[in-house]
C-alpha cells in the first residue's frame, strides 16, 4: 500500500506537540482530569514521547506529542516521526506546535515512519494516521514517500531476488506505469552497439549485464540521470573479504535512487524530457572475468588501465555517461554507491556531490536544507588529475596511494561528460542505525533535494 494522508474530512484527534518547556504552561491551560492525566505520566515532552489523553468515559478525545528543543531537532531529522509507534490506531490532526517551516517535513516523515520491508517477513508498520497539515501539499508529500518506500525496496532486496534482469524488471514496470519508453540492450549485443565496459564488468555472471534506458516527456530542457547498477559486488578478481562482501546488494543502490527521482519527477509531471541510464551488472567472478591490468577501451575511445577490479563501478558509469553525453542535454546527473572513502570524509548521513557548475550547487545546497535531505559539496579538484593517469593507458580505474579517492572517482567520471552541465552523487544508499522515518537499511539519499534544485538548475 502506498504511503497515504487520512481524508481531510476523517474524524481525527487533536493532536499538540509540545517542547518541554511548554509543557508546563500548556498543562495550567487544561481542565482538572487532563491535567491529573498528564501529571501522572512520564510523558515530559521529549522527541519520542507521546500520551494519549481520555475523555470522561476512558475513550481518547486528544493526544500530545514530545517535539523535543529547537536544539535537540537540530541534531536529527522528523522529530515528530519518533513518536508515531506511540500513537496507536488513531486519525490525528495536529493542532498546535508545528513550526510552518518545518511542516512539510514532518509530514513526510509520519508517512515514511510507516515503512516496513516485508517481502520476506511479516511486519507490523505504525498504524496512526495524520490528516495533511494546513499549508502542506499532500499530493506532493505523497509522491515523495512513495518514491522513497520504492527506493528503500529495491535496495532492501538481496541479489538474489535484485539481480540484473530484476532491476531490468523494475525499470520497465516504472517505465509502464508512467507511459515511458523503456529500451534495454544485453549481453553481447553492448559490444555491437559500443559499450564494451559495461559488458566487461558483467560478462562473468551469470545474468548478462545489460543497459536499461527509458525515456519521458515530450517537451521542455533535458535532463539525464544516470545510477550505478551493481546488483552485487564480490570485487571480481580482487576478491572482497567477507565483511565488506556484506552490504554489497546495495551497491544498485544509486540506481535505485536515480529511479526513485524519476518516479517524482513523472508523478508530479514536471516539464521536462527525462531520460534514464542504469548499466545494470553483477560484479561476479569465472573464468570470464576482466582482470587486473586488462586494459579496456570505452565507448568513448578513452583507454582504461584496470589496477583493481573492485573499481568496476566507475567502468560501466563511463559507458553510460558517454552515451548520456552524445546527447548534449541541459543537464546530466550520475548517481552512485561509488567510493568508501566518500564515507570516510562525510559518514553515512550526508550525500556529497559534485558539480562542474558553481550555480548547480548552489541550488543544491539550498535545497538539502530546505528539504531535510543534506547534502554536501566535494571539489573536482584538478591538481589530482595526474593521479589518474597510469601512463600506459588513458585512464587508471584505481590509482594507487589511497589518498582523495572519493575525488579521482569523480574525476574519472567527469572524463565522460564534455557537452552537458554534470552533477555526481557519491552516495551510500544505506542507514546503518535506525532513525526517526529512516529504518536500518536502503535509503534514498540527495533524490528529494535534486527533484527541489531542478527548477533552477534547469529554469523550468
Amino acid at each position: 500500500m502506498k504511503p497515504s494522508f487520512a481524508d481531510h474530512s476523517a474524524k481525527a484527534l487533536p493532536l499538540t506537540l509540545l517542547e518541554p518547556g511548554e509543557l508546563p504552561v500548556w498543562i495550567e491551560t487544561q481542565d482538572a482530569r487532563t491535567r491529573a492525566w498528564v501529571e501522572a505520566s512520564s510523558f515530559a515532552g521529549a522527541i519520542g514521547q507521546a500520551l494519549v489523553i481520555p475523555g470522561p468515559d476512558g475513550a481518547p478525545v486528544a493526544a500530545l506529542a514530545g517535539y523535543g528543543t529547537q536544539a535537540q531537532r537540530q541534531r536529527g531529522r522528523y522529530a515528530l516521526a519518533a513518536s508515531v509507534a506511540a500513537l496507536g490506531n488513531a486519525t490525528y490532526r495536529i493542532v498546535a506546535g508545528l513550526p510552518d517551516d518545518h511542516a512539510e517535513e514532518e509530514a513526510l516523515g509520519w508517512l515514511l515512519a510507516g515503512y516496513v520491508f516485508d517481502r520476506y517477513k511479516a511486519q507490523t508498520p505504525a498504524k496512526a494516521r495524520l490528516i495533511a497539515p494546513d499549508g502542506v501539499d499532500a499530493r506532493r508529500v505523497e509522491v515523495l514517500a512513495a518514491a522513497e518506500a520504492f527506493t528503500r525496496d529495491l535496495i532492501n532486496t538481496p541479489a538474489a531476488d535484485m539481480g540484473p534482469e530484476d532491476l531490468e524488471a523494475a525499470a520497465r514496470g516504472l517505465a509502464e506505469e508512467f507511459g515511458a519508453q523503456c529500451d534495454v540492450t544485453v549481453g553481447e549485443a553492448l559490444l555491437e552497439q559500443n559499450f564494451p565496459m559495461i559488458h566487461a564488468v558483467g560478462r562473468a555472471a551469470s545474468q548478462a549485464p545489460r543497459l536499461i534506458d527509458f525515456s519521458w516527456g515530450q517537451s521542455g530542457p533535458q535532463l539525464v540521470l544516470v545510477g550505478k547498477g551493481v546488483c552485487f559486488d564480490t570485487g571480481g578478481l580482487n576478491l572482497k573479504p567477507g565483511a565488506s562482501m556484506g552490504l554489497m546488494k546495495k551497491d544498485m543502490g544509486g540506481a535505485a535512487n536515480v529511479l526513485g527521482l524519476a518516479r517524482m519527477i513523472m508523478a508530479l509531471d514536471l516539464p521536462l524530457r527525462l531520460r534514464v541510464l542504469i548499466p545494470a551488472v553483477e560484479n561476479a567472478i569465472d573464468g570470464k572475468a576482466f582482470r587486473p591490468q586488462d586494459i579496456l577501451t570505452s565507448r568513448k575511445g578513452l583507454t582504461v588501465e584496470i589496477n583493481n577490479t573492485d573499481a568496476e563501478g566507475r567502468l560501466v558509469l563511463a559507458d553510460a555517461l558517454a552515451l548520456a553525453d552524445e546527447g548534449a542535454p541541459e543537464l546530466i546527473i550520475s548517481m552512485a554507491t561509488l567510493t568508501g572513502a566518500a564515507r570516510v570524509a562525510v559518514g553515512p548521513d550526508l550525500a556529497p556531490f559534485y558539480s562542474t557548475r558553481p550555480g548547480l550547487a548552489n541550488a543544491l545546497r539550498t535545497s538539502g536544507k530546505t528539504t531535510a535531505d543534506p547534502v554536501w559539496e566535494l571539489p573536482f579538484w584538478d591538481a589530482y588529475e595526474p593521479m589518474i593517469e597510469p601512463g600506459i593507458a588513458d585512464l587508471d580505474n584505481a590509482p594507487s596511494g589511497g589518498q582523495a579517492g572519493s575525488i579521482t572517482a569523480a574525476l574519472f567520471l567527469r572524463r565522460f561528460v564534455d557537452a552537458a552541465p554534470y552533477v555526481h552523487f557519491d552516495i551510500y544508499g544505506w542507514n546503518p542505525s535506525a532513525a526517526p522515518a529512516r529504518p536500518k537499511g536502503g535509503a534514498m539519499q540527495g533524490a528529494r533535494a535534486i527533484l527541489d534544485a531542478l527548477p533552477e538548475m534547469l529554469d523550468l
